[in-house]
């Protein structure tokens, strides 16, 4: 797909969607699929977010207003990205406008995974490295400001090439076509520097990571008291790398794309296996935040279970925040 604007046009990204398809009964219904998932993640999200503000102490805790701003950002993420997988199933187009829009709000709640986990990972390492320094350091209001910088981080890139684009020619917002990432480019260096961009994010958050996790795995063996809640925060760091893995992996969606498309022969087999890659690379990742973190917490967890079930216990569970 060659484009108009200067770009690569052999580079996709996340969110492209290249090939039509006939919207027959065998798309419908793949998509329907696609759209019941996501809505059915996106009220166990909102779910978890509501335990959560039940509780003044939830919003008090550093670790939790973290954990709720994750589930928001997954939440909203997830459902742009069906929004937009379903806009190229469709090949609906929109101005620039709101395309625009919908890439600002995607490309930063989709790098704001990371570098969240990279603050709750510190947020850890505090814990258990500094115990007695932790009220003082993780604070809510200190909590809250770090929150606004990781928005600042993941969207200083996409707002400077939309700065940029007001200055070379506004009147490009009012074009229609179809939505993708890369259209939003005017020029090769534009896609160099989020490639650069996004190299720098991901490689600072692993390093914080594997450096909080290396920290709480050498006072974890070296204290000779609390080494549960060490052993709980190393366990939990893991689970943070681990998840940092599956968000490496959705940056991989569009060259699986490309892979695939070269060695099938068939147009259906491909279509078959891009919707698999869809629903694995991207979808999965924002799937796994609540069943990954809500489920381990003995404070969340009971709570949460209490409102899923629509109040179904005589008694609301009790909360015990370590």
């Amino acid at each position: 797909m060659a484009g108009s604007n200067g770009t690569a046009g052999e580079v996709s990204f996340i969110y492209q969607q290249i090939f039509i398809q006939i919207m027959d009964a065998g798309p419908n219904t793949k998509i329907s699929v696609i759209i019941l998932i996501s809505l059915f993640f996106f009220f166990v999200n909102c779910v978890m977010l509501f335990a959560l503000g039940s509780k003044h102490i939830f919003q008090e805790t550093p670790r939790y207003i973290l954990f709720g701003h994750m589930l928001m950002n997954d939440s909203v993420l997830l459902l742009l990205t069906t929004t937009m997988y379903t806009m190229g199933a469709y090949y609906l187009q929109v101005t620039r406008a709101l395309c625009t829009l919908l890439v600002v709000i995607s490309y930063c709640t989709f790098r704001n995974g990371p570098l969240t986990l990279a603050l709750m990972s510190l947020e850890r390492y505090v814990a258990i490295c500094f115990p007695l320094r932790h009220c003082n350091i993780a604070t809510p209001k200190r909590t809250g400001i770090a929150i606004g910088i990781i928005w600042f981080l993941s969207s200083i890139n996409i707002m400077t090439d939309i700065i940029f684009v007001l200055i070379v020619n506004p009147s490009l917002f009012l074009d229609v076509f179809f939505c993708t990432q890369e259209r939003l480019f005017l020029f090769k260096w534009q896609l160099d520097k989020t490639q650069g961009f996004d190299v720098l994010y991901f490689v600072s958050v692993a390093v914080i990571i594997i450096f909080t996790y290396i920290s709480i795995m050498i006072t974890a063996r070296s204290v000779s008291s609390d080494k549960d809640s060490a052993k709980k925060a190393l366990r939990t760091v893991l689970l943070h790398l681990i998840q940092l893995g599956l968000c490496l992996t959705s940056f991989l969606y569009a060259t699986i794309n490309k892979a695939l498309y070269t060695v099938t022969d068939s147009s259906s087999l491909f279509i078959n296996l891009r919707y698999l890659n869809f629903l694995i690379v991207l979808m999965l990742p924002r799937c796994l935040s609540p069943l990954i973190y809500g489920m381990r917490d003995e404070a969340v967890w009971p709570l949460f279970k209490y409102y899923f079930c629509y109040r179904s216990g005589k008694i609301r569970p009790s909360i015990n925040v370590h």
